[in-house]
């Protein structure tokens, strides 16, 4: 088992910056892959970035690629996801999740968060 609290969003301006982070518990978490999914009003959720258990994987949306970083810290039992150059269609809830396999499919994940929500303002 393991739960997941997403922290950091809020309202920014268009070109800002925010650091999102995402706190697990449970003893297995450094052998999860871990996923950031967002969602949109009216929208799907879809997947943003994801990274595999010892954090030597990434992949990205083609949307944030090159704007956004995921990482994480085992140790402390964090993921980030470090969002620059916001756009206005960046706006969403944002999910943290986890699964034992690292892929981009949002129904293959088994544990979320409760979100958090991002602004951006153009």
């Amino acid at each position: 088992q393991v739960q997941l609290v997403e922290s950091g969003g809020g309202l920014v301006q268009a070109g800002g910056s925010l650091r999102l982070s995402c706190a697990a518990s449970g003893r297995t978490f450094s052998s999860y892959a871990m996923g950031w999914f967002r969602q949109a009003p009216g929208k799907e959720r879809e997947f943003v970035a994801n990274i595999n258990w010892s954090g030597g994987v990434t992949y990205y949306a083609d949307s944030v690629k090159g704007r956004f970083t995921i990482s994480r810290d085992n140790a402390l039992k964090m993921v980030y996801l470090q969002m620059n150059s916001l756009k206005p269609e960046d706006t969403a809830v944002y999910y943290c999740a986890a699964d034992t396999s690292l892929t981009t499919e949002r129904r293959s994940y088994s544990y979320w968060g409760q979100g958090t929500q991002v602004t951006v303002s153009s």
